[in-house]
Formats: structure tokens, C-alpha cells, sequence
């Protein structure tokens, strides 16, 4: 193999590498801010309100000021953050990184990025708000659930992925 082979299959791994931590990131992003995370009926609630469909209209209300709520906010939006200070310091460490160095310090935000919403989504499962006999999980909280396998194995391909020439 010659030098411009190696070049292009390296560049099309960081592009690849790139657009998974786009992808989680928006994943993470839509989970945390989209209202469904319990769906049912004429009731949606999610992370920060809880909404009640009536023949008047749409009635949206803040979410409680229990803890677990309060936890699994703090914790998804942490998963956000870590994710995206994870994706700046991978930039960062692309272009400032000695040849052959590993990305350990983007590889630490990322997993502990899918820590966080994993335990947001655990407390989230266990604590659910109970407000419709037919609720069931919604579109947000399953978004949540797949981005914790993501972006896991993304925080483990940061770790093996080393910088090339």
C-alpha cells in the first residue's frame, strides 16, 4: 500500500468517527429537549413539562420538583455537554496531538457522556410519572436509551483510535 491509500482510509475513519459523535449528539440533544418521554392518551410529559391534551386545547405545565426529576435533568444535560466538550477537545486534539498519541481525554467525555444518560434513563425508568394507565415511553426516552450504547462505543473507539501522519 502506498502513502495515499493509507491517507484516504484514515481520513474516511476520522469522517466516519466525526459523523457518529454528530449523530449521538443530536440523539442526546433531541432526548433531552423533546416533550415524550411518557406518552398516553391525552397526557405527554417529559423532562421539563407535562402537557394534558383537553377539548379546550393544548395545557402544558412545569414537571415536578421531586428529586429523581430534578436528577435525570441535571444528568441529561450533562450528557449533552460532556458530548459536546467531547467533540471540541477531539478537534482540539486532532490538530495538536503527537503522531502515534491516543485521544484518552476525548474518550473520557464520551464515556462518562453515556454514563450520564444512562443513569438519567435508569432513574427516569424506575421513578416514571404515573398520570395515565395506558402511558407508555415515548420517542425521547428510547432516543435516550440508544444513545447510551453510542456513545459508549464511541468513548471506546476514541481510545483505540491513535493519530497517524
Amino acid at each position: 500500500m502506498n502513502n495515499i491509500d493509507i491517507y484516504q482510509k484514515m481520513l474516511l475513519i476520522l469522517l466516519a468517527v466525526l459523523i457518529l459523535h454528530l449523530i449521538i449528539l443530536v440523539l442526546l440533544f433531541v432526548s433531552t429537549i423533546a416533550n415524550a418521554w411518557t406518552v398516553g392518551g391525552t397526557k405527554n410529559t417529559d423532562l421539563w413539562y407535562s402537557c394534558l391534551t383537553t377539548n379546550v386545547g393544548y395545557h402544558c405545565s412545569s414537571a415536578s420538583n421531586e428529586d429523581w426529576i430534578q436528577a435525570v435533568q441535571a444528568l441529561m444535560v450533562l450528557s449533552v455537554l460532556f458530548c459536546l466538550f467531547s467533540l471540541v477537545f477531539f478537534m482540539c486534539q486532532l490538530f495538536t496531538l503527537v503522531k502515534g498519541g491516543r485521544f484518552f481525554f476525548t474518550a473520557v467525555f464520551q464515556i462518562l457522556a453515556s454514563l450520564f444518560v444512562m443513569c438519567g434513563a435508569i432513574i427516569y425508568t424506575v421513578m416514571r410519572p404515573d398520570g395515565e394507565k395506558d402511558a407508555a415511553f415515548g420517542f425521547a426516552y428510547i432516543l435516550a436509551w440508544v444513545s447510551f450504547p453510542l456513545c459508549l462505543v464511541s468513548g471506546l473507539i476514541y481510545i483505540v483510535l491513535r493519530k497517524r501522519e
